[in-house]
């Protein structure tokens, strides 16, 4: 059975090795696969596969998804098994050529480095890879040995799961970018959080596959006119699609606050032209043009790494457009070079100088060098090749539907509302700015993606003319407190006048100016108003109308209430964690940072001082613990809880403001009947936030009420903090 996979194995390393090796080098190919069978025998790795098979899949990714030679591939069969060849080095090198040999010397002395045993980081670990190893493609095996551990990192026993995916997250995921392989650098970081945020993972990935038809249906929507003019124009080309990857899906939801449905770029589509070298980069443009004549363009959305290709070799155009039913896409323009040089690296170039093989490798394998000699920080020069900034006097922002608003620049969310129609600026409370809530003074950046959240009870106020910029929004502020002016002076009127024939006191001209002169006022509009609005008493106009002393009128102060603060006390639990065996006699606490509650995807890690601290997987600070220190990770999961126990946890809720909603969430707490231990909140420009503290028995519970919450008329979002 184990030899037939191993043939299966060998038929598709050849396979994916046909365009970059000879037939003539099959032979070589076969006699270290022999040697490899002969040295693994029966031995198996971390994964639970035999080793011979781990050996057949790293040559192949090496071969198939880098696009390396035979050097490379035959390194990979022997990588693990070098040391058990039973041949010299001299006879190895008889065989494969001296390079064979001072790669698997290399390798062996990088793989002596217990990585999990130390406290690397990132930048540390990659120069402690380049001062082992003189050849480039040591790295590269290392990199793909680690990529296949990770595609089956489910047959790893569980202990072992969450520190190797810290580990290829801050390491070997960053050494993957840094190289320019963006599929395995992305594969990796997806393979990663799969482990360390399993329930953020499956999320993303349920809603992904639930919406899959019509993402679909808009990816056909959006291609068709784009194919058809492309075909007119004469160009050869190839339009694909990607879904985003999980972790830059998850990446953007944290950052803006967002729910999966608010990231507005979820896909890309990538226009792929067969061109001639001499032609690619004016086709490249010309396609870009077809892109933009057809779909609105965010001009804060364009890189140009045609014109400057990233240090690592990636050239391609990146525009973001306004797709069909107001939806935004990436649109990825490149040529098949730039393209092939995207998947497989810099390795790619060769194909194109004709070369097969190896041949002429040694200027890649010394640009590769260069690339991670060289500083991080030399990547920013090239980010922005178009900067938004060239246009210093205006900001070009988006309406949810994708139409362009041309604003002027410190434009607020309250500029962009009255620019869109006066109803809709005089009903403004706050808007979301790329998915993110934000209060009406918030001031726009070029691209930026507004939606208006808008309440009935809303209207213009008198300090909105201190923050608007644009004149439109000027003149219809003012025009609107011009006419709820009159409106109240109306009102204001008849309640005078209601009041003076109470009091027998006829009405008239010389009435109202004997009291505008006494107040100090130009009209008897402002009059009238005043008395609407309460700041005149009707009271203190009697007293002057009978010429009795008057009073000065007095407006007490509305005194905010202060934001209840209450510190959280820490509870020693017991009884429902079981944690990993290696670990005796060491009490456990829940960690502050991350409140884990019962039911949540945990870990602990063993302090200096404090015992064992039980994080939750997503926990802000975990990534750190398992990058810097694996090998104080223990596993820890939870069994029974008592009934009587329970956890704390934070939720955040904002909203709109509206009478009573303080009230409703504290009825949907009761009738869950779990206690609050803090509920502190802020009204501000119309907009609710508020911090809730509750004890609860599990994170079921806890979810329960977040959804309840929700429900809620005007919340427009309650999600639970890590603090």
């Amino acid at each position: 059975m184990e030899s037939k996979r191993v043939y299966s194995g060998y038929r598709a390393l050849l396979q994916a090795a046909r365009n970059s090796v000879t037939p003539g080098d099959f032979k070589k190919i076969r006699r270290a696969l022999d040697l490899a069978s002969k040295a693994c025998g029966d031995k198996i790795i971390l994964t639970g596969e035999p080793q011979v098979l781990h050996a057949l899949s790293v040559a192949r990714i090496i071969a198939g998804e880098m696009g390396l030679g035979l050097t490379s591939i035959i390194t990979a069969l022997l990588h693990d098994s070098f040391g058990s060849l039973g041949l010299t080095p001299a006879e190895l090198e008889k065989e494969f050529g001296k390079k064979v040999v001072e790669i698997l010397n290399g390798f062996s002395r990088i793989s002596s480095i217990d990585s999990m045993q130390s406290s690397y980081q990132a930048e540390n670990f990659r120069k402690l890879l380049l001062s082992l190893a003189d050849d480039v493609r040591v790295i590269l095996i290392k990199l793909v040995e680690r990529l296949e551990y990770m595609r089956n990192l489910d047959d790893a026993p569980e202990k072992e799961r969450l520190p190797l995916a810290s580990e290829t997250y801050f390491l070997y995921a960053p050494l993957a970018h840094r190289l320019g392989y963006y599929n395995i650098k992305s594969e990796m970081e997806d393979l990663a959080i799969k482990y360390l945020e399993p329930e953020q993972y499956k999320h993303i990935e349920s809603r992904l596959k639930q919406t899959t038809a019509s993402r679909n249906r808009l990816i056909r929507e959006f291609s068709a006119p784009l194919n058809e003019i492309l075909v007119k124009q004469g160009f050869k080309f190839t339009i694909k699609s990607r879904t985003k990857s999980i972790h830059s899906i998850m990446l953007k939801m944290k950052k803006q606050g967002v729910e999966l449905e608010e990231v507005y770029d979820l896909f890309a589509v990538r226009i792929i032209i067969d061109s001639d070298a001499e032609n690619e980069k004016s086709d490249c443009w010309k396609a870009y043009s077809v892109v933009t004549d057809l779909y609105q363009p965010n001009p804060s959305r364009l890189r140009d790494w045609i014109s400057v290709p990233k240090s690592n070799g990636y050239e391609s155009l990146h525009t973001t457009v306004v797709g069909p039913r107001g939806k935004w896409v990436e649109v990825q323009i490149r040529s098949e070079r730039m393209d092939e040089i995207a998947e497989k690296g810099l390795a790619a170039h060769f194909k194109y100088k004709g070369i097969k093989g190896e041949g002429g490798l040694d200027t890649w394998l010394t640009k590769m060098r260069e690339i991670l000699e060289s500083s991080e920080k030399e990547d920013a020069a090239f980010l922005d090749q178009v900067r938004s900034g060239l246009y210093t006097d205006e900001v070009f922002v988006f309406t949810p539907k994708g139409d362009l608003r041309q604003l002027p620049a410190g434009s607020t969310v309250l500029d962009f509302a009255f620019d869109i129609h006066t109803a809709v600026g005089a009903s403004c409370v706050g808007g979301k700015v790329n998915g993110k809530n934000v209060t009406i003074k918030h001031v726009l950046q070029n691209g930026d993606h507004v939606d208006i959240i808008r309440s009935k009870s809303q209207k213009p106020k008198q300090d909105w003319l201190s923050f608007v910029v644009t004149n439109k929004a000027k003149t219809k502020i003012k025009q609107a407190l011009n006419e709820e002016k009159t409106r109240a002076a109306a009102e204001g009127k008849e309640i005078l006048m209601r009041r003076l024939k109470n009091w027998k006191i006829p009405y008239g001209d010389a009435i109202v100016q004997k009291l505008i002169t006494f107040y100090n006022l130009k009209t008897a509009q402002d009059l009238y108003f005043l008395i609407t609005t309460g700041k005149i008493e009707l009271l203190d106009i009697k007293e002057v109308l009978q010429k009795e002393d008057a009073g000065e009128p007095v407006v007490s102060p509305v005194l905010a209430s202060e934001k209840e603060t209450k510190d959280l006390l820490e509870t020693q639990y017991t009884d429902f964690l079981v944690i990993d065996d290696r670990v005796e006699g060491l009490d456990y606490k829940l960690a502050k940072c991350c409140n884990p509650v019962f039911g949540d995807s945990v870990f602990g890690f063993v302090t200096i001082s404090e015992g064992i601290k039980i994080h939750r997987t997503s926990c802000p600070n975990a990534h750190y613990m398992m990058a810097r220190y694996p090998y104080r990770v223990v596993v820890a999961r939870w069994t029974k809880t008592k009934s009587s126990t329970s956890f704390i946890a934070t939720v955040k809720i904002t909203g709109l403001e509206d009478i009573g909603i303080v009230n409703k969430i504290a009825d949907i707490i009761s009738g869950y009947n779990v206690n609050i231990r803090s509920f502190s909140y802020n009204i501000n420009e119309g907009m609710f936030e508020g911090i809730l503290n509750i004890m609860v028995p599990n994170n079921d519970v806890l979810y329960g009420i977040i959804k309840k919450i929700h429900s809620i008329k005007g919340i427009l979002k309650a999600a639970r903090q890590h603090s």
